[in-house]
């Protein structure tokens, strides 16, 4: 028996919503408590600007934001292939992700985990890790956003995933709610 006979479908998890609604924290808690690597849309683009050290960001996009598009989906592509399942994390806007994903829906079951929070909350987020940590200089988001309303503006323009795959909404104000271990059981149902 070879271990291909071993393999059974994995599970895409696609952690979606606006900058500064809790994705990438939420995307390796549970990648974390599912026992599964988290692929970051923003993490890969800090990888090529530290590759990139003249690197400055632009708006809306700059050669590695085009870069970092389908390097993510390749990546995600492989891992899915070899039978892993993966969390998936970027803001995945219906209209410009897509397509990405119809790609992968043959691969895996995919689920679907919406972030949400109060607007307020995702921008001072934002304003905090763009200060904290040097490598938020990879996101024109973080330089676009000048104040709340901008951020406000962000939300309320934010293209939502409507993928036909089942769909959790996590609140990540204060903590998760539900808790991971219900977005677990969702995941795994």
């Amino acid at each position: 028996m070879n271990a291909l006979e071993y393999a059974s479908t994995p599970t895409l998890v696609v952690i979606s919503g606006p900058g500064g609604f809790g994705k990438t924290t939420a995307a390796h808690a549970i990648a974390r408590a599912v026992g599964c690597p988290a692929i970051c849309r923003d993490e890969i683009k800090e990888g090529m600007v530290h590759a990139t050290p003249a690197f400055r960001s632009g708006w809306p996009a700059d050669p590695l934001t085009q870069r970092t598009y389908p390097t993510f989906f390749d990546v995600l592509g492989l891992l899915l292939g070899r039978g892993v399942t993966v969390v998936a994390e970027a803001s995945f806007q219906d209209k410009l992700w897509r397509a990405g994903l119809e790609r992968l829906d043959r691969l895996a079951k995919l689920r679907v985990v919406q972030c949400v929070t109060d607007p307020a909350i995702a921008h001072a987020r934002s304003i905090r890790r763009y200060g904290e940590n040097p490598v938020r200089r990879a996101h024109a988001d973080a330089l676009a956003s000048h104040g709340p309303d901008d951020a406000l503006e962000r939300y309320h323009s934010f293209d939502r995933l409507a993928y036909p795959a089942p769909a959790i909404t996590v609140d990540t104000t204060d903590g998760y709610d539900p808790a991971i271990e219900e977005v677990v059981a969702f995941i795994d149902s």
